[in-house]
């Protein structure tokens, strides 16, 4: 019983303890859960509509597009700006699927198999023109041939077997899953659009007066007065009349997406005049080597040149641009002094060692001979040889050997491909072609085995050349780039603030630029290459922060970066704006002080009396694509064109236009039809409505529907 009690006078204690322990467990389970939720969020690349996608889910957006356009244009890789570009385009089409999709939802519409089996059948969908299938294109109709996919797929099924032709069909059926996935939400974008286009209608009046704006053009004398007859120092702008004007038009000042002011300081570090001298030097070594005969191969290579030296005649599109340019002037045998090729920063030396006219084309055949040993392939080799020349037939030959001995064609792009110049093998064919006669038979040996080779043909004797390249980057050392970087280092180190970096950056010798429109689908900061992560750092910063110092561009350039201000979606502020909306301000403060001038005047030579500039524009219409070109003020002027439709021949403005360049008024001075229109309501009213339809197939809509989507884009987290 004492015991009992003793447990029980630890009740609350025990209570506390059992629930500080629940507690823990339940909030150990909300702690991962928050965590999990806060991974999943991390590993967002973005969001369209509120539904959310994954760099995980993105990333296999742009393989499928990656891998099939390696596979459809040869490619192996590609280049930082060309993945860019894919991921871009990748994302535009996401975005915009996404956005249609949700809009056909509501209305029910969707793709059937069927659909997609019939457009395919077709063929004539102008869409699959889209879409890299021009292998597929029938040459005689122009249309796509899907019994072409179709053989070739079952044809690959039925071999399998073989392990080369079952990773080619699995590279080809995962090319064309994407093509149909793609094929099908093409469409899907097409109806709607086609229902769209189909909403749109005209009347009578309408069809009149767009028949009227775009077959009725006007001559006209006008009076301009140029904006530029005011100087911007005369005229007073005050704080009321910018937010003014910035009511005016905030709409033009709203964006979809945060923008970010930046200020940096970015410098490039550049070679030294010791740099340049050392790399001086070393070129003068290497064009000394040739110029006395050295072994080009071995000047070359250990001159480290950018361009391999290549012992195999080739033409003149194979060497680089500034060498092909310099053997125009040399004799064989001839080594240039060093020279600088500017425009890509080189130091180079050139050595002519042949020029022989070869052909441009050789027709050849041959048979591979190999064996047990080297040696029996070479007698194996010499029997060939001996029965040929004794009158076998070299195919039958060929076929007995397990090779068809059919006759192919080499051409100088291949010979020129300067990968083939690494191989001594190929070198001994190229060779041996080159010099051989038609018809002559020749028993090369190479490093495995021999090939019996025959020229049958040769075409076009063209000019071809053996030429040593010593091409060096005009670089700069390591001791250059630590100088540059201690002394870029200090400027940060000593400049902690926005401000200072300003204020002193003259003193170090650098250049504080600025940029008020970076925004989240930006590739770089102040477009220097491998600035991903200093544009992580804008967009993770608050305004007054500076960033660490970042060594980005191709390894050559040092970076700081300063956030100044963050603009959030929707509308910029008068502050961010200021500059623009003054100048709006400025240019209706100039009207009003140039339309003043017009006061009184009756006609236009009144106005010429006054100092305005007279001239007859023709051909005026109301247009929206082609508004009157006015060479006074050289602007165009939409409003000029709109008030000259509606006068008649021989009336004049009754006040000034304000116009883009200047204030104006005009008289009409002839007024016609464009010979050979009538009006036709109907076919107005057609074309009208196509025009409008044709709007939308250009994707005028698709803006609209991007700008209400709530577009996230996060991809600089990731790329």
């Amino acid at each position: 019983m004492a015991a009992i009690g003793k447990i029980r006078s630890w009740g609350p204690v025990l209570v506390g303890v059992i629930g500080i322990a629940l507690f823990a467990f339940i909030a150990g389970d909300l702690w991962k859960s928050c965590e999990a939720t806060g991974n999943q969020q991390r590993q967002q690349v973005g969001s369209v509509l509120g539904n959310k996608i994954s760099v995980q889910d993105f990333q296999t957006l742009v393989d499928e597009r990656q891998e099939v356009m390696k596979l459809t244009q040869g490619r192996d890789n590609l280049t930082e700006d060309e993945l860019n570009r894919l991921r871009d385009e990748v994302w535009q089409f996401y975005s915009i699927y996404e956005v249609v999709k949700d809009e056909a939802d509501k209305l029910g519409l969707t793709v059937t198999d069927e659909e997609l089996e019939n457009v395919l059948k077709e063929g004539t969908n102008p869409m699959l023109r889209q879409l890299p299938l021009q292998q597929f294109i029938n040459p005689q109709t122009q249309r796509f041939d899907y019994n072409q996919v179709s053989y070739l797929l079952n044809m690959m099924k039925q071999q399998l077997n073989n392990p080369e032709v079952a990773q080619q069909y699995e590279s080809f059926n995962t090319f064309w899953k994407y093509i149909e996935k793609t094929l099908r939400q093409y469409l899907l974008i097409s109806k709607y659009q086609t229902l769209l286009g189909a909403c749109q209608l005209s009347n009578p009046i309408s069809a009149k007066a767009a028949f009227d704006a775009q077959t009725t053009e006007s001559d006209i004398l006008l009076a301009a007065f140029p904006y530029t007859q005011v100087s911007d120092s005369t005229v007073q702008v005050t704080d009321a009349e910018l937010k003014a004007k910035y009511n005016e038009m905030k709409e033009a000042f709203k964006t979809d997406q945060e923008i970010r002011e930046i200020k940096y300081v970015s410098y490039q570090v550049l070679p030294s005049a010791s740099d340049r001298e050392e790399l001086m030097k070393e070129m003068k070594t290497a064009a000394d080597s040739l110029a006395a005969g050295a072994a080009p191969a071995q000047v070359v290579r250990q001159a480290h040149s950018q361009v391999a030296f290549n012992s195999i005649p080739v033409t003149r599109s194979a060497l680089p641009t500034d060498a092909a340019a310099k053997i125009d002037s040399m004799s064989v045998g001839q080594t240039s002094a060093p020279f600088e090729t500017r425009y890509e920063n080189t130091l180079n030396v050139v050595k002519l060692i042949s020029k022989q006219q070869l052909p441009d084309s050789i027709e050849y055949r041959m048979i591979q001979v190999g064996g047990a040993t080297l040696d029996a392939a070479r007698k194996t080799a010499d029997s060939i040889l001996v029965a040929v020349k004794g009158g076998a037939p070299f195919d039958t030959l060929a076929v007995k050997y397990g090779q068809t001995g059919a006759k192919e064609w080499m051409t100088s792009q291949v010979m020129d491909n300067p990968q083939y110049s690494t191989s001594a093998d190929t070198k001994l064919l190229f060779e041996a072609m080159n010099n051989m006669a038609v018809n002559e038979l020749r028993n090369v040996e190479l490093a495995q085995g021999n090939v019996i080779l025959q020229v049958t043909a040769r075409k076009k004797m063209v000019d071809k050349y053996v030429v040593a390249v010593v091409k060096r980057t005009i670089d700069f050392s390591k001791q250059t780039y630590s100088d540059a970087y201690n002394k870029f280092s200090q400027y940060v180190s000593e400049n902690k603030t926005i401000d200072q970096l300003e204020q002193n950056a003259e003193k170090f010798g650098f250049r504080m630029m600025e940029n008020s429109g970076v925004t989240s689908d930006a590739h770089y900061v102040a477009g220097i290459r491998g600035t991903r992560d200093a544009l992580k750092w804008v967009f993770d910063s608050k305004p007054g922060d500076v960033s660490e110092l970042y060594e980005c561009g191709n390894n050559d350039v040092l970076l700081v970066v300063g956030l100044t201000k963050v603009n959030p979606k929707g509308y910029r502020e008068l502050e961010s704006v200021k500059d623009a909306v003054r100048q709006l301000v400025l240019r209706d403060k100039k009207f009003e002080v140039l339309a003043k001038k017009f006061d009184g005047l009756k006609s236009i030579e009144d106005a010429k009396a006054q100092g305005a500039i007279v001239d007859t524009v023709k051909h005026v219409m109301f247009s929206t694509t082609s508004p009157a070109s006015i060479s006074a003020t050289n602007s165009q002027e939409p409003a000029l064109s709109g008030a000259v439709s509606v006068l008649k021949k021989g009336e004049m403005s009754k006040k000034p236009i304000k116009g883009n360049g200047g204030a104006f008024m005009f008289q009409v001075l002839d007024q016609r039809q464009r010979e050979g229109m009538t009006f036709d309501a109907k076919q107005q009213e057609l074309m009208l409505q196509q025009q409008q339809a044709m709007m939308i197939n250009r994707g005028m809509f698709l803006q609209e529907l991007l700008r209400n989507a709530n577009i996230e884009d996060k991809r600089y987290l990731f790329f």
